[in-house]
Parts: structure tokens; sequence; C-alpha cells
């Protein structure tokens, strides 16, 4: 379907979830009641649509958030970086009261692994009346996750109705509306552990399957260093796509790295299958690194990692 003429479009579109991310760098996870020493600390930006629109910008693609921001320090701090990062912010909507999720994650450097502490807070998802029609309908991509599902629904149906994919990171279901803004999405990516919850089924094919239909394009369940899983409109028996073995530093914001890499895949018109090794490649790359977002790769380096796996 023809979309408006607008003065600017973008590939990408994004309403959802920000964070301030303090991380902490650990010899080890401690034990309770046991002293731990913090090997070093840094603080960045993060959150499920952030860090999707992050990793989408700096793979090619022409971002921007239009969720709900504050006046906060936190806040200012999650602007700055989404611009420095290329992301457009001028659709952002600006509440006095709204504040950025904040992150306390632990870095087990010797395990490999990191556990999050988040405080909600003051946080908002997408407003229910912003933004205006105009740059959802302008877009090739529209992303949301599951903060301020009123908000999010809308703007899934202006997109589904213009011809605008809708690309979803969702990480729990337990809000009124939930199951209609489920339903409006037509490439959902989930992990295996919230695909169980929705379907009871463990086994993430069978999951993938089990999500799919045909109202939607696609359907991923990823499962860390195991792969992905994805049913699709073009292959409806689920298809394994292997994870790339890299040596692992830090796995925050892996999976929505993923995400953000699928979204401007998606963008770039790629067939699924590409979709899915191009966001597979751009994951383990970030795994490679640490921080979610100054992990990120940009395209040049995964399309040099995809060709050397060749």
């Amino acid at each position: 379907m023809a979309r408006t003429a607008t003065t600017r479009s973008y590939d990408v579109l994004g309403l959802g979830c920000t964070a301030v991310d303090d991380l902490l760098y650990v010899a080890s996870y401690p034990e309770p009641d046991t002293k731990v020493r913090v090997r070093r600390r840094e603080r960045q930006c993060g959150g499920l649509t952030a860090t999707a629109l992050v990793a989408a910008a700096r793979l090619g693609a022409r971002c921007a958030f239009a969720g709900v921001l504050g006046t906060d320090v936190g806040s200012v701090f999650v602007r700055d970086t989404l611009e420095r990062a290329g992301v457009d912010t001028r659709h952002a909507v600006i509440r006095p009261e709204a504040r950025p999720i904040h992150s306390t994650i632990i870095v087990d450097e010797g395990g490999r692994t990191r556990t999050v502490l988040f405080d909600l807070g003051g946080s908002s998802g997408a407003d229910p009346d912003a933004p205006a029609d105009e740059p959802i309908r302008a877009s090739r991509v529209l992303f949301v996750d599951h903060y301020g599902v009123e908000g999010m629904t809308r703007a899934a149906r202006i997109a589904r109705a213009n011809g605008v994919a809708v690309v979803a990171d969702f990480e729990r279901h337990e809000y009124p509306g939930f199951d209609q803004l489920l339903e409006l999405v037509d490439h959902l990516i989930v992990a295996r552990d919230f695909a169980a919850r929705l379907t009871g089924e463990n086994d993430p094919a069978t999951a993938a399957r089990k999500l799919w239909s045909g109202r939607r394009d696609t359907v991923v369940v990823t499962a860390g260093d195991q792969g992905s899983w994805y049913v699709s409109a073009d292959r409806v028996a689920p298809v394994h796509q292997t994870a790339f073995v890299v040596p692992v530093v830090d796995t925050t914001g892996c999976g929505d790295v993923f995400h953000g890499a699928y979204a401007a895949a998606l963008a770039r018109g790629l067939p699924v299958a590409e979709r899915l090794r191009f966001a597979s490649a751009a994951a383990a790359l970030k795994a490679t690194r640490t921080g979610a977002q100054a992990g990120i790769p940009d395209r040049r380096a995964v399309e040099a990692f995809l060709a050397s796996c060749v």
C-alpha cells in the first residue's frame, strides 16, 4: 500500500522502552553476605526499544524515537545518546514526570553472565495519542515493545493499515490489551522462555509454529547460543538458524541488538533467511564486546564477519 508523501521518512520508528544502565563489572557474581570488588563501572543507555534503534542506526537504517521522555538527567542522557547514535528524537513526547528505566547490571566477567536489577519508577511507554499518524505512515518498520500497550496498539493499527511492518520485542504479557497488540504484530521475535509462557511449549520450534498465523509474516523464537527457530509466510515448517560461535565477553543487550538488526534488514528488503543470518551475526559480534549499546557493531563489521563465515 502506498504511503503518504512526507518531508522525511524513516526505516525504523520506535516507541517504547528506554533505560539508563549502570554496569558493574566483577570477577564473579557474589555469594550472599559477601563483599566483591567492582573492577570498573560504566553508564550506558539501554532499554528494549532504545537499544534496538541504536543497533539499527549503526547498521545503516534511518531511525527515530517517538516514545516518552522526561526532563530529568536520565532522560537528557538517553536523548543525547540516541541523537549521537543518529536516532532522530524530534517526535519524542516530553512529560516532566516521566523517567527512563534505571537498571543496575552486574556483569560476571568470569562466568560471562549478567544480572539485571531494574527500577520502573516513573517509567512510561508509548503515549496513547502520540506520535501523529504521519511519521508512522512514513516509516518502513514500526518497532514496538510491551511498555505502553494502549499507545503501541494505536500505532500498530495505523502501521498495519498503511502497509508498515510491525516488529515486536515482548518480554511480558500481563498488561490489559496485550492480546490485541500481539495480534497486530506481523514480525514477532521473542525469547524461548517468553514463547513458552505464551504457548505452553518448551520446544522453540514448536512454539514458533504455534505463534505463527496467516496474519503474520514471520515468527522467530531465539535461544541464545542454541540459535533461533523461525516460521514465515514463505515456509511454515520451522527453520533453525544456528548461532555463530564467538568468544563471549558480555551478553548484555544481545537480544535487543538481534531485534534492531532484524528491523534494519527488513527495512532493506532482505529475504527472511538473510534477515535472520544478519541479525544473528550482529548479536554474536555484540557478545564479544562490553556494554549493551557500546558493543554494537556497524554494518561493515557484520558483513565482513558474515563473509568470513562462508
